[in-house]
């Protein structure tokens, strides 16, 4: 099956990373999706953060520029380019490790298997194209990149079994009908089944409309 996942990402672009940060991480996190930037999300991204860490879907790298005092070695993935060149400004070269332009429905190279402590994928899921049965593959294809004890952590809005209001359904439908995202059938049992197909130890809390998520000791194939 072939997966669009261009319209997840086409609305990123340099103008309108300039106003991400105001219209998504302040007006829109706050106000339709209720779930604080700094007061949530935030203390997530930097709690989780290990030695060699991977970021992706990047956005304008706001969660980095505000945990470069936990970032020691640090890789940037997403399939957008200007989001990766917007986001690698704020990096020293010292710490930034790679920097790739990559689909995550693809398969990552070998080289960068078993690789990191933590990865996040912040605001990621509810933009990747199908159900969360159809995402799993590539959260599949992200887990390969993760050392048996790493963690795996990010945060998604839930379209489903949650309550969403006036202008959070206004958003959500705006969104859909235009595929930036496609997340009317992700709920937080979904979200939490998937995940403990992949890992032993999950951890998900609901913020407003926003689950907040972590998981831990992945399951090895043998």
């Amino acid at each position: 099956m072939t997966l669009n996942t261009y319209d997840g990402i086409k609305v990123y672009t340099p103008i309108s990373l300039k106003l991400y940060d105001w219209w998504v991480l302040s007006i829109s996190n706050n106000y339709a999706w209720r779930c604080n930037t700094e007061a949530h999300l935030l203390p997530h991204f930097r709690e989780n953060i290990g030695d060699n860490h991977l970021d992706i879907g990047v956005g304008t790298g706001f969660y980095l520029k505000k945990s470069l005092d936990k970032i020691k070695k640090i890789s940037l993935v997403d399939f957008n380019a200007y989001s990766l060149n917007y986001a690698r400004k704020y990096i020293q070269d010292d710490k930034l490790n790679l920097c790739i332009n990559h689909d995550v429905f693809k398969i990552f190279p070998n080289k960068l298997k078993s690789s990191f402590d933590s990865i996040s994928i912040f605001y990621l899921l509810h933009c990747l194209p199908g159900t969360i049965d159809v995402k799993k593959q590539a959260i599949e294809n992200i887990c390969d990149l993760l050392t048996n004890s790493g963690v795996l952590y990010g945060a998604t809005i839930l379209g489903k079994n949650i309550e969403h209001n006036a202008f959070g359904n206004k958003l959500m439908s705006i969104y859909n009908k235009k595929g930036i995202f496609t997340n009317y059938s992700d709920s937080e049992d979904s979200l939490e089944n998937m995940l403990s197909s992949l890992f032993q130890n999950v951890s998900i809390r609901v913020q407003g409309a926003v689950a907040l998520f972590s998981a831990k000791d992945k399951i090895v194939s043998k």
